[in-house]
């Protein structure tokens, strides 16, 4: 059986010792020998002094030493906190503080630019560096050692751990402000990995292209659904639409998920030699109908899977590839052992057509917001459904999608309720931009907002004022974002206003309006 999230590994490595799980590169890692490496390292967080429920930071790109950390945390009784690799230091600095990660796994390259960060770390207490170490200074007391002279001496006894214990903390941005922690526990993960296993039909023959970052919910799941069937794994840190493709015909890649921006650059490429693909899925988005009918026709023996998910309840609904041509707007039914309902606020159901919030019952509702009870309180809510006059209470996460379903029990998104703008495939916290905004000189008022766009899903649109008798350059201040945030994060439209902008009745910003006046500008300029 599959309790705990490391038995991912450890049961592939029984049943196919000699299987490839991992690609990276020119190299491989068989079940055998990634378990080996896996059971090292978690000796050595034990060694180092690592307890149970400690987090373990991960801020590297997608190779070997990043994977084998993410379940050696997990098989030391710690728990993974996987940190994007593209998000600059003061937002790695956020995750650290937050979520007080006591072991840090990174490069040389990535620890010299966080080494002014680390400086004002009250938790983290020991470095791993996975390649050479690099004479670097760091204010205060840390302990740095490179990954293969990590101790594995611990007479620690194994911490006792079950499957509904913390094992991950993913990131992800929210409604206001700094990027909440969403705790996964090993039941999460399983759930996720063995109800997404099952629509997709994984196999052990599977080979799988990872291009999605690990600290996205989605890409871990490339991972995870992988290692349940114990097929093979192809870790690619991406860089064109190109690189992907030729890594699909070098490796006879089965399955590939990527976000709708990216299929919408893939899709201009020639596919018709790919003859090895399965499946593809997309998530984080509406995939163009006219993107999808390309691919099938480079691609007709290729299954589409079109899903819908938020990291607090891990993937909710999907779209089976018999259901696009007669409903391509839908996004689908519940994934396997969930149940997907349409609320209305007094927790009643919504008749079909009736527009209500999407919420998700199952087990792979996550745990909560760490450290954050009051938002915990609001998107973690207890519903009582009944079976057979007996009530249960359990809980739920309540999206903050609007959505509507049909009299077949399709689902169809809406809008957001909240501010949130989705580019790129990312949820992205307006709030976070604009505190950045505010932190230039002579900045004083700013608004952040997300417009439609064909490729984007929504482009990040920036109104600023300055302070009287000052000037701002719309140059000097793209670059400042582009210094301070990661670049799916920065404005893709800047502009300097000379008058206060609009306010609403509640005297705030009027974000709305100036959404819907931009939206109309970039209309008339594609036009």
């Amino acid at each position: 059986m599959t309790y705990l999230f490391h038995d991912l590994i450890r049961n592939s490595a029984v049943v196919r010792p000699d299987a490839d799980a991992l690609l990276y590169q020119q190299e491989t890692l068989t079940y055998a020998s990634l378990l080996q490496h896996v059971e090292r390292v978690a000796l050595g967080f034990k060694a180092l002094d690592l307890r149970r429920g400690d987090r373990v930071a991960i801020y590297l790109e997608k190779r070997f030493e990043a994977v084998i950390a993410i379940f050696a945390a997990t098989l030391a009784g710690g728990v993974f906190v996987p940190v994007n690799p593209v998000l600059k230091p003061e937002q790695v600095n956020h995750i650290l503080q937050d979520c007080g990660a006591r072991i840090l796994i990174t490069s040389a390259k990535r620890l010299e630019t966080l080494q002014v960060v680390l400086s004002i770390q009250h938790d983290l207490h020991t470095i791993v560096v996975v390649d050479a170490v690099n004479e670097c200074q760091i204010s205060r007391s840390l302990r740095i050692m490179p990954w293969l002279e990590m101790p594995t001496n611990s007479v620690q006894k194994t911490t006792k751990v079950i499957d509904n214990d913390m094992a991950a903390i993913i990131y992800t941005s929210g409604s206001t402000g700094k990027p909440k922690g969403v705790i996964l526990s090993h039941r999460n993960l399983i759930a996720g990995a063995e109800s997404v296993s099952t629509y997709l039909h994984n196999h052990s023959d599977d080979r799988v292209l990872t291009v999605l970052p690990l600290s996205f919910d989605y890409g871990l799941s490339q991972l995870t659904t992988t290692f349940y069937v114990g097929a093979t794994n192809i870790l690619m840190n991406y860089w064109l639409p190109r690189d992907i493709l030729e890594h699909v015909v070098a490796h006879r890649v089965t399955g590939l998920a990527a976000v709708p921006p990216l299929w919408i650059q893939l899709a201009a490429l020639d596919w018709h030699e790919i003859n090895s693909l399965r499946y593809m899925t997309s998530s984080g988005g509406a995939i163009p109908f006219s993107v999808i009918q390309r691919f099938r026709k480079m691609l007709p023996a290729t299954h589409i899977f079109s899903m819908y998910g938020f990291t607090e309840a891990f993937r909710s609904t999907y779209l089976a590839p018999k259901e696009i041509d007669c409903r391509p707007n839908s996004i689908g039914k519940a994934i396997p052992n969930a149940e997907v309902l349409v609320l209305r606020q007094d927790g009643t159901h919504c008749a079909p057509g009736e527009p209500g919030e999407l919420v998700h019952r199952g087990a792979t509702v996550a745990l909560g917001y760490w450290g954050d009870h009051e938002k915990t309180a609001r998107v973690f809510r207890t519903i009582t459904p009944s079976q057979d006059g007996m009530p249960l209470s359990e809980t739920a996460a309540w999206s903050g999608d609007t959505v509507k379903i049909d009299a077949d029990g399709f689902l169809y998104f809406i809008e957001r309720r909240d501010a949130m703008i989705k580019s790129s495939g990312y949820r992205i916290s307006p709030t976070e931009i604009e505190e950045v905004l505010y932190s230039i000189e002579n900045v004083r008022e700013a608004i952040v907002f997300g417009v439609p766009h064909p490729i984007l899903g929504q482009a990040i649109v920036a109104l600023i004022t300055a302070q009287s008798d000052t000037t701002l350059d719309v140059e000097t201040v793209i670059l400042f974002c582009k210094n301070k945030l990661p670049s799916y994060m920065c404005p893709h439209h800047l502009e300097v206003h000379q008058f206060d902008l609009p306010r609403n009745l509640n005297d705030k910003i009027d974000r709305n309006k100036l959404a819907k006046e931009m939206q109309q500008l970039f209309t008339q300029d594609e036009s």
